[in-house]
């Protein structure tokens, strides 16, 4: 009993001097990664058994070849530990970190639809309210002149079609978040549908004097879905000229690298501040300002915040890129797409 005593002591002693140096070492790598933390645990555990092992080896007088066999057994045994469960311990940590990612972007989902719901509720109820006070007042006859009664016919129309617009969101945005999207892709003059929604921006820009400039060449030809395609220059136009001072200008541009075509839309807004430039092709999200009614330019605000977020789904489903910089006095949104063959 005394010697099963005292071969306990001396493993137990040999397994503590280990583990107190594995974790004084885990304290000084406390920064390190997951898989560095994971593999001192692993040795020090292993090694806490060797170490116990080879102590009480040595106390039974073993031979030098028996204490040869006794220490290859070991390694070997402790290699294996060391490498399965190294092999079982990433997984499981990799696994662990996919979750708490899948449950940040849950979250991160969650807090969306509900300032989408809060931000569309907002947009919605100062048209309806204006609409229903304006129906009243053609229904009990409190204006009678035919200029009054024209201008609320006017205004009613231009309320509607500003729902007509959010709505129309709303469905395009479903769409391309369910992926129920299905792009018929040819080869699309990008020229042809940069006039239209030039054609389509133009009343806007000269209501509130802002200069539209196109180039006048180099408009290459890109492989894209021709509806979806007007829709994203059309809001990436309609976004710059509302956001765009008075007298300000509006630049559109384009051009061709390899088998990749570019097109780019600059404004002279004064730039975007840099915490939003992150966010800015998130649902919903249009910035402190843009949030009340006409700070932006146009109406801004019947847009949803939902413009620059179809923009993103919509290049993103014919497998391009869009991102968005400050230069000089504004920003610069630059899509990417690919390029058609040359006939």
């Amino acid at each position: 009993m005394r010697d099963l005593l005292l071969i306990f002591a001396l493993a137990l002693g040999a397994a503590l001097v280990v583990g107190a140096a594995g974790a004084l070492l885990l304290r000084r790598l406390r920064r390190a990664s997951i898989t560095v933390h994971l593999y001192v645990l692993l040795a020090t555990t292993v090694l806490a058994v060797v170490g116990g092992v080879v102590v009480v080896a040595e106390e039974m007088f073993l031979s030098r070849h028996d204490l040869e066999v006794v220490l290859i057994t070991v390694a070997a045994a402790a290699a294996v530990s060391v490498a399965i469960g190294g092999h079982s311990g990433r997984r499981l940590a990799a696994a662990a970190v996919w979750a708490d990612q899948a449950r940040q972007r849950e979250r991160q989902l969650e807090k969306g639809r509900r300032d989408l719901v809060a931000w569309v509720s907002h947009d919605l109820r100062t048209p309806l309210a204006g609409l229903r006070a304006m129906a009243e007042a053609l229904e009990d006859g409190v204006v009678h002149d035919p200029e009054t009664v024209g201008d609320y016919h006017r205004r009613i129309r231009v309320e509607t079609d500003r729902m007509t617009r959010l709505v129309d969101d709303l469905f395009e945005l479903s769409r391309i978040n369910a992926g129920a999207l299905r792009l018929s892709l040819t080869a699309v003059p990008l020229g042809e549908v940069v006039s239209d929604a030039l054609a389509s921006t133009a009343p806007l820009a000269a209501a509130r004097g802002i200069r539209l400039v196109a180039a006048e060449s180099g408009w290459p030809t890109v492989v894209a879905s021709e509806p979806e395609l007007a829709r994203v220059v059309g809001n990436l136009l309609l976004n710059a000229v509302r956001y765009t001072p008075e007298d300000g200008t509006v630049r559109i541009e384009a051009g061709r690298e390899r088998d990749a075509a570019w097109l780019a839309v600059t404004d002279t807004c004064g730039g975007i501040p840099t915490a939003d430039l992150p966010r800015l092709f998130d649902v919903a999200f249009r910035g402190e300002p843009a949030r009340t009614p006409g700070q932006a330019g146009g109406g801004g605000s019947a847009s949803g915040g939902l413009g620059l977020a179809i923009v993103h789904g919509l290049v993103e489903a014919h497998g391009g890129r869009v991102d968005v910089a400050n230069i000089g006095g504004g920003c610069r949104f630059v899509v990417r797409l690919t390029a058609a063959a040359p006939a």
